[in-house]
């Protein structure tokens, strides 16, 4: 059977305690999501260092930034420049209209409302909007992505199903519920770790059992060591 706590004990081991993202509170953090597209997390935190030294992370100032200097911060994030600065101002945009300018707001109300909110906001999807809210301290479960998913069906924690990314997810949600450690910053630890297995060992293609922590009990790559 496998073992969530000795899964992240392990995988912590290997990599070392990882790093929340450099945005902080629930605007940053949407920015954060928007900010590039299919490349790596150094480059994502480029384009985002940008925004905060040319142009601000707040809601007024990526609202009225000229196109000519978010063009070319949001050319560094990947294709269709364009969509991703409509994207940035749009954020703001709702942030301005339905929240003040003051997103930070969402984290006094009950969570199913904050959830709420944050699904107005591009790319935000429900796990999305649980992982922001658990990077600012809010956490109802393991929010998972792709990545981290895929980690934990190899271990042996829910069904695979090619066809059915929803019903995989809610059957690994099921399945590590009863094991998942309690607290926001917890669950953040778990969540980043299983995040970085995936995409550098434990990958879609190739996974490199023979170097994975975890190997011993992992249903997927148990065998790799015999």
């Amino acid at each position: 059977m496998p073992d969530f706590k000795k899964l992240i004990a392990s995988l912590q081991k290997h990599y070392g305690p990882p790093e929340l993202p450099p945005a902080r509170g629930p605007f940053e953090l949407v920015l954060w999501e928007n900010a590039c597209y299919l490349l790596p997390d150094e480059r994502r935190a480029q384009v985002f260092e940008g925004l905060r030294q040319q142009v601000g992370l707040n809601a007024e100032a990526i609202f009225r930034a000229p196109k000519e200097v978010l063009l070319p911060l949001a050319a560094r994030g990947g294709m269709r420049p364009e969509t991703r600065v409509f994207r940035w101002q749009e954020i703001a945009r709702i942030t301005r209209t339905e929240y003040n300018g003051d997103l930070d707001q969402i984290l006094q109300w009950p969570y199913a409302k904050a959830k709420k909110a944050l699904k107005q906001f591009s790319s935000i999807g429900d796990p999305g909007a649980e992982k922001i809210l658990m990077f600012c301290g809010l956490a109802e479960g393991l929010p998972l992505e792709s990545n981290g998913l895929r980690v934990l069906t190899r271990i042996g924690y829910g069904r695979v199903h090619v066809k059915n990314y929803g019903a995989m997810y809610r059957s690994v949600q099921e399945a590590i519920a009863p094991e998942l450690p309690r607290g926001a910053a917890a669950l953040s630890r778990a969540h980043l770790l299983l995040r970085q297995h995936g995409k550098t060992l434990c990958r879609d293609a190739r996974p490199e059992c023979f170097e994975c922590p975890a190997v011993k009990m992992c249903a997927f790559g148990g065998g790799a060591r015999l």
